[in-house]
């Protein structure tokens, strides 16, 4: 197959769907690989590396999308990329497509064959193309908001651990999962006050016995909800719902009734956000204050530290990306069920029930096409 890698373009990104190492294994299988010149920048990787690796270097991403069967990304295709995808080419890359409209449009009209990491699933329930971004994101949510709690960038002066003879800082999580388990390990690390609320009763039992009483596991309800929130400095947004938009679980009222100089760190914001007053920003301006409150919602925020998430995400693709080269696209998905969830656009097609769901649109069995 002919594997195509252009560079990512969505602002400040610097990741790449591709690795050095990951080119080596697709050129060993046999298949041609071309990369965008300059691509690897980000994780330090120059266009001879990946030369000596097996791949050609293509001068524009036009060359690419021109020429390749398969195109291997991490971000959504931005508009400009949309255009020049064609039926019956594949894509493979994180979409989150529930929250955007329009992105899931110019894929249903490109024709092309759209598989997602974010819906391909896992023998335990889990999304392992998701998770190491996941880990990444809830890691970097504390950093985010550790930074935001300075006076100088709005908020309200308070060192996330605190001093001895000084109250550390008052961490909320909401849901505990991947993302919120990585930001809970960060938050105790920094000694912060930690509060994590989940309706899972297995995940609350799982974290009670990783953390014990350093922090708490608190059942999530509406009253529960409130109470944190109010009394939080840090909340982090990481709920999660597979393929579908994010619940909006913290109101406008909430956040306008919170302290001067909270913090917000959205880490749903790709499947739209799971506080009221959110929108995505990006790394140039990744902040905005909305009653007071700092908001943090970065949508790429992994995107921020490309060596160690490039690396961390090709470890996990890059099974899929042999599988789908060595057997091609329609024997791939059919050989694999939790490949097949991931498939979310397909000859026009919507394929995926939670973004169908989301956007009012119809939904088709993938088994069907």
């Amino acid at each position: 197959m002919h594997v195509g890698v252009p560079k990512e373009i969505k602002t400040l990104e610097q990741r790449v769907g591709l690795s050095v190492g990951s080119v080596r294994e697709l050129t060993a299988h046999g298949h041609s690989v071309v990369v965008e010149t300059n691509a690897g920048v980000g994780i330090g990787a120059t266009d001879d590396d990946y030369q000596a690796a097996g791949a050609t270097i293509a001068a524009t991403p036009a060359d690419i999308f021109g020429a390749c069967d398969m195109i291997v990304k991490v971000k959504e295709p931005q508009a400009v990329e949309r255009a020049m995808l064609r039926p019956g080419q594949l894509l493979f890359t994180y979409l989150h497509l529930a929250p955007d409209p329009e992105q899931t449009n110019d894929l249903l009209a490109s024709g092309a064959t759209c598989i997602a990491y974010e819906t391909v699933t896992d023998d335990a329930g889990g999304l392992p193309l998701l998770a190491p971004m996941s880990k990444v994101a809830g890691r970097m949510s504390i950093q985010a908001a550790a930074h935001s709690l300075e006076a100088p960038q709005g908020g309200a002066g308070l060192l996330m651990g605190g001093v001895p003879g000084v109250a550390p800082a008052k961490v909320v999580v909401i849901g505990g999962g991947v993302v919120g388990e990585h930001a809970t390990e960060m938050a105790v690390g920094l000694g912060a006050e930690v509060t994590v609320l989940d309706r899972n009763h297995a995940v609350l039992d799982h974290l009670t016995a990783r953390f014990g009483p350093t922090i708490k596991a608190i059942y999530s309800t509406t009253a529960a909800l409130e109470e944190f929130v109010l009394a939080a400095d840090v909340v982090v947004g990481a709920v999660l719902v597979k393929g579908a938009r994010a619940p909006r679980l913290v109101t406008a009222d909430m956040v306008k009734a919170m302290h001067n100089g909270s913090v917000l760190v959205d880490v749903a914001i790709d499947q739209g956000g799971a506080f009221e007053t959110s929108h995505a920003t990006t790394h140039s301006e990744p902040t905005y204050v909305v009653d007071r409150v700092v908001h943090y919602c970065v949508a790429n925020m992994p995107g921020a530290v490309p060596r160690t998430s490039t690396f961390a995400l090709n470890n996990s693709t890059l099974p899929f990306v042999l599988a789908l080269a060595d057997k091609g696209v329609a024997q791939a998905l059919a050989d694999d069920p939790h490949l097949m969830n991931g498939l979310n656009v397909a000859g026009g097609k919507l394929t995926e029930p939670s973004v169908a769901e989301a956007l009012g649109l119809t939904y088709h069995d993938p088994s069907s096409l």
